[in-house]
């Protein structure tokens, strides 16, 4: 039985894609402009890695010059989402779990604090913590056994639910954390995980309340 569940944010509570063309319109057009036509492919890979990874390591990945770094660091650093969002249906699941939840997540600190105003989840987690590469070199993995410490938990006690191998189940698997990957398009059927699932329906019964 587990005492406590840690959550990522993105594509594990929400679909990113439901908010990404709004979300990220201006950042969209940004890259269209500064990268070579000739490049499509290289573009539309880069688009679809920044709805689910930080921008600067896709940035970094994809070979941005300093100049569109910086302009789409100053856009993102001062974006917040005001419009409704919803969770995924699965997510129902989890919040009915009278368990302790934290919620550990990526990202630029307004924006993924805004999104999770928007989708009204504040309440659902004892603790929410923002990762956010401009501000710290701490990592998920720090924060996972920060959260371990802070409160008495072992590894034992945990469970880690996301939807990204590379990075939040990595970081579990790293420290000895079972993992639940939440994968309802059968993307990453090749990973290694303790737990997998295309709902969280599994979720309930490790927990086991």
């Amino acid at each position: 039985m587990k005492r406590v569940l840690i959550l990522d944010l993105d594509n594990t509570i929400y679909p990113v894609d439901s908010i990404a063309n709004h979300l990220f319109g201006k950042l969209f057009k940004l890259i269209d402009e500064q990268l070579e036509p000739g490049d499509g492919d290289m573009v539309n890979k880069a688009k679809d890695e920044l709805t689910r990874r930080p921008y600067q390591h896709v940035a970094d990945e994809f070979g941005f010059s300093v100049q569109l770094k910086e302009k789409g660091m100053e856009l993102l650093n001062n974006i917040e989402f005001t419009d409704a969002m919803h969770a995924f249906l699965e997510y129902a699941d989890i919040r009915s779990i009278d368990i302790d939840k934290y919620l550990v997540t990526t990202g630029f600190t307004k924006l993924q604090l805004s999104k999770v105003k928007m989708l009204g989840i504040e309440a659902d987690f004892k603790g929410i913590y923002i990762v956010d590469p401009e501000k710290s070199t701490q990592t998920k993995k720090d924060v996972f056994g920060m959260i371990m410490a802070d409160n008495g938990y072992t590894v034992e006690d945990v469970l880690v639910i996301g939807d990204d191998p590379k990075s939040e189940i990595k970081a579990a698997i790293d420290l000895g954390i079972d993992t639940f990957l939440f994968d309802p398009g059968d993307k990453h059927t090749e990973a290694t995980v303790t737990h997998r699932g295309k709902d969280y329906k599994e979720v309930v019964r490790i927990v086991g309340r």
